[in-house]
């Protein structure tokens, strides 16, 4: 990618969006879990590699709010009640499940191998526990054995949970999920959900392009993104050639890898993992 693309690309950010997306869903954000956190109120789950999804009740929706374009019979039968969860076609298989659920002509035999993996209810009254409990009155549904209710397991101690996580991560799993059991659903972040996992990761937003040097002269050396809080800072590691001659949209959202942060609270060593397209591309500006 040239100079003048870069330019025109960041220029391009402050156009307006010209695609109408429905208002996004609230739902409940995980934080980090840490050793040392006390377990005895938590449930544990595998955390699955997908696409986050959200059952209004009438529709599927991703978490911009973007309706997803699945077959009829996906969702006939449903129940009405809302559902959130995760689209999933197995472990290893997300560049997959993100073809299928972002593609606008769906395609019957790639959504035969989706699942929508459900591990909450947030119109339901009650604590996460009692929620679990209705969830499992709920499903499965005979008719669409592909509407699942997400397996989980009370956590114990942190010893296990470490020997759980690496028997999933072992088999190919993404890492583990805490909910805890006397929360209420909020939409928000918050530590009554939080993910187990090998290594930091975090979403941020492209800003601008920064030109390659050396062998990367003529396109993309490094993306300048903006994380949620504002902070920004280049991410130029992790990506193939192809990406660089066809990096992520400014506006888009990418996921990175990190280990641990600077005294200015900014990722350390951070390396491009993948593109999050169920999240919505938004205008970006102060360039």
């Amino acid at each position: 990618m040239h100079r003048r693309s870069f330019l025109l690309a960041a220029l391009g950010a402050f156009a307006p969006l010209t695609q109408a997306v429905a208002a996004a869903p609230a739902l409940m954000l995980a934080s980090v879990y840490r050793p040392g956190t006390p377990l005895t109120d938590y449930w544990v789950s595998e955390k699955y590699d997908g696409v986050r999804g959200y059952w209004d009740g009438r529709q599927l929706l991703l978490r911009s709010g973007e309706k997803v374009a699945a077959p009829a019979w996906f969702t006939a039968g449903w129940p009405r009640q809302p559902m959130d969860g995760e689209l999933w076609a197995g472990r290893g298989k997300f560049e997959q499940t993100v073809s299928t659920v972002r593609s606008q002509t769906p395609s019957d035999a790639a959504w035969r191998e989706v699942r929508f993996m459900v591990f909450d209810l947030p119109q339901q009254a009650g604590t996460f526990t009692q929620r679990l409990a209705a969830l499992r009155r709920l499903l499965p549904i005979t008719t669409a054995p592909w509407l699942v209710a997400v397996p989980q397991q009370r956590a114990t101690t942190h010893e296990d949970l470490e020997a759980l996580l690496e028997r999933t991560v072992r088999g190919g799993g993404e890492g583990l999920m805490l909910h805890r059991g006397s929360s209420i659903y909020r939409g928000e972040r918050s530590n009554d959900l939080l993910k187990v996992k090998r290594f930091d990761d975090a979403d941020a937003r492209v800003v601008a392009y920064v030109d390659g040097k050396g062998r990367n002269t003529g396109r993309m050396g490094a993306l300048l993104v903006e994380m949620p809080d504002g902070r920004r800072f280049k991410l130029g590691s992790g990506f193939t050639d192809a990406q660089r001659r066809s990096p992520p949209a400014v506006g888009s959202w990418v996921s990175y890898r990190y280990n641990g942060s600077t005294d200015d609270g900014l990722p350390r060593f951070a390396r491009f993992l993948r593109e999050r397209p169920d999240l919505p591309n938004t205008a970006v500006g102060g360039l």
